[in-house]
């Protein structure tokens, strides 16, 4: 499959830069990128050892699959501004999680076919995730056709592929941002109580990591009731009361959010347990 980019960004770059580098593994070419932004599409071009275009449509005559590597917002508005009378046979990509390939509308009309690929990984730079995305999985929807060439590709890659209900994208994706972004509010409010009591911020997230790895780890390999632990799981209403009186108003309401949720897994580990006294304490304002 040769693979062609519309947008340097992280996610293009890496993806690019993997492709490459798996070209004896997989039949895959990266021919090239085009951006709006010259100088990102000749870095990315000598990041893979592709092509710079001057114009989408150069990008669309030289590949098979090209991929509207640019932020959710531009993706239509890419797509509108297409020459479209070259489009018969070709793949039109897109990476957003919540987006469905039902933004390349009309696409059947000029004989393409729409797919929309994310990678559930997240992409914090440009020259070195690559090396990471071996173990990544992706979510497929589009056209038939699009998806199996895509599935094939993948598989020979290595790289797990889901077929998703396009309708389900939204909430897909709302879970891929809890599981990544979300996460991380989570960590910086532990971690501004770290340093509350006394710990620099470097030492906050590293005197941690065990307690922060280990535990995702063990949500990973056995499960989230498995591995819940702590004064919810036991019941130890005394001391989530502790825990309520040291926190401000916004750390509150987050305990209290996650705290109520750690007490539906606890009441399936321990159907035993009554948590009644815990459940109000955690619901009062």
């Amino acid at each position: 499959m040769k693979i062609g980019f519309v947008g340097a960004g992280r996610a293009g770059c890496s993806l690019g830069k993997y492709f490459t580098t798996k070209a004896v593994q997989a039949d895959v070419t990266v021919t090239g990128y085009n951006s709006i932004v010259e100088e990102e599409a000749r870095w990315a071009a000598k990041f893979t050892g592709s092509s710079v275009f001057e114009r989408i449509e150069d990008v669309i005559t030289a590949s098979d699959a090209i991929i509207l590597s640019t932020p959710d917002g531009a993706i239509k508005k890419v797509w509108d501004t297409i020459d479209k009378k070259n489009l018969t046979g070709k793949m039109i990509c897109h990476l957003s999680g919540s987006l469905s390939s039902d933004v390349f509308s009309g696409i059947d009309t000029y004989g393409g076919y729409a797919i929309s690929i994310h990678p559930m990984f997240a992409f914090s730079n440009k020259d070195s995730v690559y090396q990471q995305l071996d173990s990544v999985s992706f979510t497929l929807e589009g056209h038939p056709y699009a998806v199996n060439a895509w599935q094939q590709l993948l598989d020979a890659l290595g790289n797990r592929s889901v077929v998703i209900d396009k309708a389900k994208k939204p909430k897909y994706h709302a879970a891929a941002s809890i599981l990544s972004n979300q996460v991380i509010a989570v960590l910086a409010t532990g971690y501004e109580l770290l340093e509350e009591c006394g710990f620099s911020e470097k030492e906050a997230r590293t005197f941690s990591a065990a307690l922060v790895r280990d535990n995702v780890e063990h949500v990973i390999a056995d499960g989230c009731v498995s591995a819940l632990t702590g004064p919810i799981e036991r019941g130890d209403v005394g001391t989530v009361q502790k825990h309520l009186q040291e926190l401000n108003d916004t750390q509150k309401e987050m305990y209290r959010v996650c705290g109520s949720k750690l007490l539906e897994l606890a009441e399936c580990k321990n159907p035993q347990t009554d948590y009644a006294v815990l459940e109000s304490v955690l619901k009062e304002v």
